[in-house]
């Protein structure tokens, strides 16, 4: 016997099927590995911090670029 689904997941699957396109375009992402260890000590530095992934990867890219740049 299959579960019934609510009104609610039924909107929400539907808005996931009509905007699947366009999300797909405006948005990325980065499918990594790490080893166990490093990722928890990252994860929980930015807890810590409370800092998000995304802000994570803007601040490292900016850091990054400028580097080379300079490095030029």
């Amino acid at each position: 016997m299959e579960k019934q689904l609510t009104p609610k997941q039924k909107a929400r699957i539907k808005y996931e099927i009509v905007h699947k396109e366009e999300r797909d375009k405006a948005t990325k992402q980065f499918n990594t590995r790490l080893p166990v260890k490093e990722h928890d000590e990252i994860m929980a530095f930015l807890k810590q911090k409370r800092i998000s992934k995304v802000d994570l990867i803007r601040l490292g890219y900016q850091t990054l670029r400028k580097e080379f740049e300079e490095s030029k």
